[in-house]
Parts: structure tokens; sequence; C-alpha cells
């Protein structure tokens, strides 16, 4: 049986799935018709991004699963690792 992580994964290459990580914490802003998300996931030293289109109940302190692209983003002239969430689910 094949879930739709697997399925994404055969895809997209660059792709990664990562299971019951803990997430550290979890801010929300505003950007124009979208809330930015982002998390900082234990273990790991990048923030995890993503979009919406509506605030969305904290996920500090949860278990989730994550499938992201890894990304390099330019920020005050400085290239900064994050990781470009595309899925997201409780754990």
């Amino acid at each position: 049986m094949t879930t739709d992580s697997d399925e994404l994964l055969k895809k997209h290459s660059n792709l990664i799935h990562s299971e019951g990580v803990k997430v550290e914490s979890h801010t929300q802003r505003e950007q124009g018709e979208w809330v930015l998300q982002t998390l900082m996931i234990e273990g790991y030293d990048v923030p995890f991004k993503y979009r919406r289109n509506k605030k969305f109940k904290s996920l500090a302190g949860q278990k989730v699963n994550l499938t992201y692209y890894p990304r390099e983003q330019t920020i005050a002239g400085f290239k900064v690792e994050t990781m470009q969430v595309v899925r997201v689910r409780r754990y």
C-alpha cells in the first residue's frame, strides 16, 4: 500500500519526507492575502516555511509529518537555507 507522500516522493526527486518531528515554535505572519507560517523543528537549524490563506491552530509542541524541499533564499544580501513545506500533517 502506497501513501500520498510515497507518490509525491516518486514524482519529485528533490522532495524530502520526515515523520514524527517535534515543532519547537510556530509563528504566523500576514503577508498580503496569505498567512506565512514558519516552523522551527527540534534538531534542525533552518526554518520550515509555508503559506496558507488563513491562520492555523498553533503546532508548537506537536509532532508532525513534513514533506518539503530544501531551498536557498537571499535576505539582506546573505544566502540563507530554508525548507519550503509542501505538506504538514499532525502525527
